[in-house]
């Protein structure tokens, strides 16, 4: 039991990153906006809000950071797409090699400083216990027992769903990404809501970013920190149905396979009759996240239901003369 239990709270653990990386592009989507560029920003995220840690010593500050350089990332992806009407797919890519290419430049001129987090924030960021809730059998230790960012990274992914589904913003948002024209011929201000809508999906993925170098570095700068988590959230929002909510779910799917590479010996010991699985490679494990990113997209491409599908306008830039 204790071994599942285990298994369960690293899967929660790990998949934080993923929830916040999927949420801020679900709320970028929602407004018509198709960013590709979630791996950049969450590398951006990552530099920045170590570095604020580093320096300060202050977790409020690295949120900060990454949230503030997040945004400024989707800042610049809305005034091409949308200003300039550069195409959305080419501006995301490029927006990945920028950020990627931008952090590990700084990067690398950190590692020589030689960075670590101080212990009050290692010790901060180790695990939070709630009173009373983590006395929970069971959903105690695996929800209730995480550290801070986890719990920051579920309340962000609930209020987006809340602002998306039941507010009068959210609904102007979908508005604008199902249908641009007519949205503005309502009065909705088409591209101040793409531009704000990019900016604040841009902040949470750079949280995102924050959460892997923070809690996954244990104090230590990684250049590879984001290492494809990026890519793996934008597929996550096909497979939580472009909703914050779904990602919840999603996010500890992907994240239980993340932890299975590393635990899967545990799992053998507890359940000898999956004695097999330690014989497969470790190399087969490390890309099965990756497989079952490819696998969400096949299906989801095959179904043609009306629930629960990307907005109709997602990536395709609005000119308001072609009315």
């Amino acid at each position: 039991m204790n071994t599942i239990i285990n298994f369960l709270f690293a899967a929660v653990k790990n998949g934080a990153p993923l929830l916040l990386g999927t949420t801020g592009e679900i709320i970028t989507e929602k407004s018509g906006s198709l960013n590709l560029g979630v791996e950049g920003i969450m590398a951006l995220g990552a530099f920045a809000g170590y570095y604020a840690g580093y320096k300060t010593g202050s977790l409020i500050m690295a949120i900060l950071a990454a949230f503030l350089v997040g945004a400024l990332a989707g800042l610049i992806f809305a005034f091409l797409t949308v200003t300039l009407q550069a195409n959305q797919n080419v501006t995301g890519l490029t927006l990945t090699i920028f950020g990627s290419g931008v952090a590990l430049f700084f990067g690398e001129i950190l590692i020589k400083q030689r960075p670590k987090l101080s212990a009050a924030l290692n010790a901060l960021l180790s695990g939070t216990e709630i009173p009373l809730l983590s006395k929970i059998p069971v959903i105690g230790r695996i929800l209730f027992s995480q550290n801070i960012l986890v719990y920051l990274a579920i309340i962000i992914a609930v209020l987006a769903g809340i602002y998306l589904k039941y507010t009068r913003l959210g609904l102007k948002v979908r508005a604008v990404g199902e249908n641009p024209a007519a949205a503005d011929a309502s009065g909705i201000k088409v591209a101040l809501t793409r531009y704000v809508n990019a900016m604040l999906g841009g902040g949470i993925c750079g949280i995102g970013g924050a959460y892997l170098a923070l809690i996954n570095g244990r104090g230590d700068w990684d250049n590879n920190s984001v290492s494809g988590q990026g890519w793996i959230s934008v597929a996550l929002v096909i497979f939580a149905r472009w909703s914050p909510f779904g990602a919840l779910l999603g996010s500890l799917v992907f994240g239980a396979f993340y932890v299975f590479q590393i635990r899967v010996n545990d799992i053998v010991a507890t359940f000898p009759f999956l004695g097999f699985l330690s014989k497969i490679p470790n190399a087969f494990y490390s890309m099965l996240p990756f497989v079952i990113t490819a696998l969400v997209l096949v299906i989801s491409s095959v179904q043609k239901k009306k629930v629960g599908v990307q907005p109709s306008s997602c990536g395709i830039n609005y000119y308001r003369e072609d009315r």
